[in-house]
């Protein structure tokens, strides 16, 4: 399990092909929220669960799925 205090507002968070999924907002309870001024969010705020994180590094959230993934699986409901 990745520690998820290490998780920063503004932190990309990538895909495991290295795609750009989004930016974190700040964690809210077992997920992330991704700003919705992210060009990839389309003025919606989205959600990405925790268990999704493979890694935290060099600054970044990579996930444990690819970037086409990720997006089909976020949620959007606030």
């Amino acid at each position: 399990m990745v520690d998820t205090a290490q998780i920063q507002e503004h932190m990309p968070v990538v895909g495991s092909d290295g795609g750009h999924v989004g930016t974190v907002d700040h964690l809210d309870g077992q997920r992330i929220k991704l700003t919705r001024t992210d060009p990839e969010a389309q003025g919606v705020h989205h959600f990405i669960h925790v268990d999704s994180i493979e890694a935290i590094e060099n600054g970044a959230v990579r996930l444990n799925r690819t970037t086409a993934q990720a997006k089909d699986e976020w949620g959007t409901s606030e």
